[in-house]
């Protein structure tokens, strides 16, 4: 038989660190229990389903972010935000709108320059006007917050 004489979350929190005692011998060890991942799908406009590729994310989010002031690191811990968030909401099959919003959301947050260079690709844009327009959107925004 064993007793846990410790247990806490890693610092990822991807695993559940757990200090073990052997309750014939007294021997004490650890053990990690990695958290089980359901796959989450990504629905793209015309139907199909793709897996949820983080490496594609990472490179967008790369792309946005060149010659900005932002490390490989921050893209990365905005990646796995970006992650947990989509699997805390429940769903295995997430709208590639859904993953769109919520990339927009930390990229404004992060950097505003990065945002319109993530928003003219994935809105479109197909003309000054309409960047001129999230711009103010943006400005009008910042004076309001």
């Amino acid at each position: 038989d064993l007793k846990v004489v410790d247990s806490r979350d890693s610092d990822t929190g991807e695993s559940i660190r757990r200090r073990r005692e052997c309750l014939q011998c007294s021997k004490r060890f650890t053990t990690y229990e990695r958290i089980e991942t359901v796959p989450l799908y990504v629905m793209k406009k015309d139907g199909r389903r793709e897996d949820f590729d983080r490496q594609k994310l990472f490179s967008g989010l790369m792309k946005a972010t060149t010659k900005r002031e932002i490390s490989p690191s921050t893209v990365e811990r905005v990646v796995d935000e970006i992650e947990a968030e989509l699997r805390t909401r429940g769903k295995v099959e997430i709208p590639s709108r859904e993953v769109g919003e919520l990339v927009m959301d930390k990229l404004r947050a992060l950097d505003e320059v990065a945002y319109i260079r993530f928003a003219s690709v994935y809105r479109s844009f197909m003309d000054l006007q309409e960047v001129k327009h999230e711009i103010d959107q943006l400005l009008t925004r910042e004076k309001r917050g």
